[in-house]
Formats: C-alpha cells, structure tokens, sequence
C-alpha cells in the first residue's frame, strides 16, 4: 500500500477529516473576521457612546458583570461604552495615519523611479535617514513641536510610517521600468507622467494596499503610546492611551479590569490587522500565490 500511495502521489487524509485552508480560504476567512470586528466596534460605539461619558456616582469600582461586562471606573462610566469608543477614535486615526504615510511613500517611490538617478538618490538618502531614527522617538519629537492633539499624531504617523513602505515601492517601480513593456512606450514617445499613470501606479496598487494593512498596526500602537504618555488626545476624550493611562492609579487597588480589558480589545484589533496584511501579502507574492 505504501507504494501504490508513493506512485500514484496521493496525499494522506487530514486527521478527523478536517481540510487545511488554502491561501485564498484563509485571506477570505481573516478578511470576514476583521470586518465583523470593525463593524462590532462601530456598532457599539454607536449604541453605547453615551453611556461612555455618562457618570453614575452609585455604581462606581464594580467588577465585570452581566449588567456591566467590562466593569465600571472610578466615576461610574461603563468601561465597555468607553473601550469601544477609544477603539473607534484608535482605529480612525491609525486609519488616517497609514492612509498618509502610504501616499507618502508611493509618491518617494514613483518618484525615484521616474525622475531620474538624481531624484533616486535623494530619495533613497531620505529613506535611510528617516530609518535611522526610531519611529516612536521621532513620532514624541513631531506631536510636541506640533502642541499634541489628534493633529500632532496625525502628522507623526504620517512623517515617520512611510520608509519602511517606499523602500519597498522604490524597488518595484525600479524593477516595472526595466520591463519591455515601458521600454516600448518610451519608444512611442510616452511622457514620464504617462508610463507612470499607465504602468506604475496599476502595478503598485497591490503593494500599496498591503502596505496600508500592514502599516495600520503600528499607527494604532503608536497613537495609543503617544497618548498614553499624554501627547495626544484630551484627557476628556476615552482614547485607549487615556483609559491606559488613568487605569495604572487604581490597579493596586486590585481594579484590574480597567487596564486588561481596554488592553486585549486594542491587541486583538491590531493583531486582526496584522493577520490580514500578512495573510494579503502571502497570496499576492509568487512564491506563496499557489498555496
């Protein structure tokens, strides 16, 4: 039986008759749940904004419970109405944010590979510098000198996310103007704006894309450390990094609730993300397109 398996090539049956997912099923399988959880926490934040803010002096420091899941803090605002909130105000900015820093770094890198050898080179002294320097450090430095507030974050995210993401940009767009294709259209007498319309920007659009998810984590992350350290939202504002923040006073009371489950909602959102670009970025590249 052994050889007959070996020459006919068939494959052995999963244990319990459970199928593996393939590329596509899993991307498909991530992209449902990452959608379900953005419309979860949109919806809540919707039905529960106001009891968010609402105070309640009778039902202050109450544990997880049926009638409140995520407990109650210290004024009697319902933390489950507060984590969806800071989720909602994490995701837009995080949002926002990867949104900039990816429209940075694909005009670095059409640039670079349209402009000439000179444009190249100032490109990539750009790149290099901007990674030599941590993203978080730089991202206090900008959201300081801009006074804070969601405006400083935003343009942190912006001015410190994109490297990364052109270097990337940079050398497809490198690569797609050696084709025979754009050789061809110069040969036409295609100006630099029309090879870049017409072929670059096609091809890089799944690049850009991935780049986006993949960058979105770290915004978030990043938006919810800057707050936390009190550079950037009001504290009247229930951002993650705020209810982070104000939870680390009361934890040796034993009110645990108030830092671990703002704390797991923001993992799990980041790492749904996370799980979503890598999963993207498996099936557009060749060497996993085929799983």
């Amino acid at each position: 039986m052994s050889g007959f398996n070996k020459l006919d090539g068939s494959k052995r049956m999963p244990v319990f008759g459970i199928a593996r997912f393939n590329g596509r099923r899993r991307l498909m399988a991530t992209a449902a749940v990452t959608g379900l959880l953005l419309a979860g926490i949109a919806l809540c934040a919707w039905l529960l904004g106001e009891r968010g803010s609402s105070m309640d002096l009778d039902q202050t420091d109450l544990q997880p419970s049926l009638s409140h899941l995520f407990g109650t803090d210290w004024l009697g605002r319902d933390m489950l109405a507060r984590t969806t909130q800071g989720l909602a105000l994490s995701v837009g900015v995080g949002m926002a944010g990867a949104a900039g820093s990816a429209l940075i770094a694909t005009a670095m890198g059409l640039a670079a590979a349209s402009l000439g050898r000179t444009a190249d080179r100032i490109v990539t002294w750009l790149i290099d510098a901007a990674l030599s320097v941590p993203h978080l450090v730089m991202l206090i430095l900008i959201a300081f000198v801009c006074g804070g507030g969601i405006q400083g974050i935003l343009i942190g995210i912006m001015v410190t996310h994109w490297p990364s993401l052109a270097r990337v940009i940079r050398a497809e767009a490198l690569t797609v103007m050696t084709a025979d294709y754009v050789a061809v259209s110069r040969g036409f007498g295609r100006s630099r704006l029309w090879i870049m319309r017409h072929h670059l920007v096609p091809h890089l659009l799944p690049q850009l894309f991935v780049g986006f998810l993949l960058l979105f984590p770290h915004a978030v992350l990043h938006e919810a450390a800057i707050t936390f350290l009190g550079l950037g939202f009001s504290p009247h504002q229930p951002a993650i990094g705020i209810i982070l923040s104000e939870s680390m006073r009361y934890l040796s009371s034993g009110m645990w609730w108030l830092a671990v489950f703002p704390g797991l909602a923001l993992l799990v959102t980041v790492r749904a993300f996370d799980r979503l670009g890598h999963a993207l970025q498996m099936l557009i590249d060749p060497k996993h397109s085929r799983m």
